[in-house]
């Protein structure tokens, strides 16, 4: 099958194929939509089955990262690069600089940045060979930390902004006392699990790797659950912080939460997902909108001028996209998702 007849290709506007024998990298970039300015998107590593799932994720989230930054009014498009492999086996700095080379060879129509799988080291080491990666030069922390270029801080920060005010519009309550299972403990739900303990909720985690549960358990007192049984937990919320497509056709009937926020790309495995949704009086925080902190806080990063302040005060009006998200999807019997791809496909057309 040709690129261009893959069922997820919408008129992107670039995808290399990247084959380094010798570092033994297996890479793809996609670059969705410039209209409003450069590609910005993580580099994911993943074990993938084949180059068939990684081509059809890499394309999910080059396609989201262009409503991603037009939601977030930034003038960036959206773009992702997926290198195939185990991050924990077979990462090598031979490979990083191959990754470097590969988004160099772009010549600035993409920039990669931390994501699944890859560390701010692996991203330092990919700017030894290309000027086009963001977070090694890191400036601001939104709650004035020393910057260190990861974005996970930011990105979870986003998230529970965005999780409280979906709360608040959908179960008219605070956070104190709310039930949210959280699947998948890593960089990000981590710390989104810290913030909801220090707001009170009660946490219920899960994660195919054990270190990540376990600490919640230990300094959140946080309740462990197995992978397989997060997801159909009788809670108020649940936060999808894992890999993607974690809403589908096996899943959806299982759900019990009213809530559903959290950082993982591409929750929903379609999009009348969102209608299924609705239908079922579930309130669905469109996921690369409340996940925006991260690419937020690299732009802030590229910013001549920017603070500490600023960066945090755009993450905050993640809640009020929200919640303008919610009224007007109300208003017009609309699903979330639908009413956030027409606000950000309005915007990132205007220069098509």
């Amino acid at each position: 099958m040709s690129v261009f007849d893959h069922p997820e290709f919408d008129n992107h506007e670039h995808v290399a194929f990247y084959h380094d024998e010798e570092a033994g990298l297996n890479a793809i970039i996609a670059v969705h939509n410039t209209n409003l300015g450069p590609a910005l998107g993580g580099c994911r590593m993943w074990p993938y089955v084949n180059s068939g799932e990684a081509l059809t994720d890499v394309l999910r989230l080059s396609k989201g990262m262009t409503y991603k930054a037009a939601m977030a009014n930034l003038e960036l498009g959206g773009g992702k690069s997926v290198i195939i492999g185990d991050p924990r086996k077979a990462k090598t700095p031979e490979m990083m600089k191959a990754m470097g080379k590969f988004v160099e060879s772009l010549g600035g129509k993409y920039f990669t940045a931390e994501d699944s799988g890859i560390s701010v080291t692996d991203l330092q080491t990919m700017a030894t060979e290309s000027d086009y990666i963001a977070g090694v030069h890191a400036k601001y922390h939104y709650a004035g930390e020393v910057p260190d270029g990861n974005p996970a801080p930011s990105t979870a920060y986003g998230v529970f902004v965005g999780l409280k005010a979906t709360v608040e519009f959908g179960l008219k309550r605070s956070l104190e006392g709310v039930s949210v299972a959280i699947q998948g403990m890593g960089h990000v739900g981590y710390r989104l699990a810290k913030h909801l303990h220090e707001h009170g909720a009660k946490l219920y985690v899960a994660d195919i790797y054990p270190e990540g549960v376990e600490k919640a358990v230990s300094e959140l007192g946080a309740t462990a659950v197995a992978p397989e049984e997060i997801l159909s937990l009788d809670v108020d919320v649940l936060a999808p912080c894992a890999l993607g497509a974690a809403i589908n056709d096996q899943t959806l009937p299982l759900i019990k939460a009213k809530v559903i926020a959290g950082a993982a790309n591409n929750q929903l495995a379609r999009e009348d997902m969102g209608e299924l949704l609705q239908q079922r009086g579930i309130l669905y925080a469109p996921d690369y909108v409340i996940n925006a902190g991260g690419v937020i806080d690299i732009f802030h990063q590229r910013m001549e001028t920017s603070s500490n302040e600023a960066l945090r005060a755009h993450i905050e009006q993640i809640g009020d996209t929200l919640k303008e998200i919610y009224t007007r999807a109300e208003q017009e019997g609309a699903a979330t998702n639908r009413v956030a791809n027409l606000i950000a496909e309005e915007r990132f057309n205007l220069k098509g």
